[in-house]
């Protein structure tokens, strides 16, 4: 029997952390920008088909923007292969898509995209939680 010539070290992630690490740097960035735009444009007046919502968005784009940057930071804890950034990135991600819920009259599909990407990357950081990060 063959035996494999490279083995995988202790702290070396796996593929669907890199994932995950990938997205959580991905939706920080987004967040950042989207923070940013909020609170540089945060008079937003929103016609939908249950009338008009008229919301400043400064408190919103801040917490947004905080949180993009930690999201990124966490996402190199991430590449690196840290277990307390996996457990951190969990918590972030969880108070990141129950955040989306407050824009959401004023963005639908925006808010519904960063939602299904944090679940998606919660799942997989989640999912294997017994193997090597």
């Amino acid at each position: 029997m063959a035996t494999r010539d490279r083995t995988r070290s202790a702290s070396e992630p796996t593929g669907w952390v890199i994932f995950g690490a990938v997205m959580m740097f991905m939706i920080g960035s987004l967040n950042f920008f989207y923070g940013l735009a909020a609170i540089v444009n945060d008079q937003v007046v929103v016609t939908g088909g249950h009338g008009v919502i008229i919301a400043d968005l400064t408190a919103w784009g801040w917490v947004t923007m905080l949180l993009g940057i930690l999201l990124v930071l966490v996402a190199f804890g991430l590449f690196v292969g840290s277990q307390a950034a996996r457990l951190t990135a969990i918590f972030l991600l969880t108070v990141n898509a129950v955040e989306q819920v407050w824009i959401f009259p004023a963005a639908p599909l925006w808010a519904f995209i960063v939602i299904l990407l944090s679940v998606i990357v919660i799942y997989n950081l989640c999912a294997r939680w017994g193997e090597v990060l």
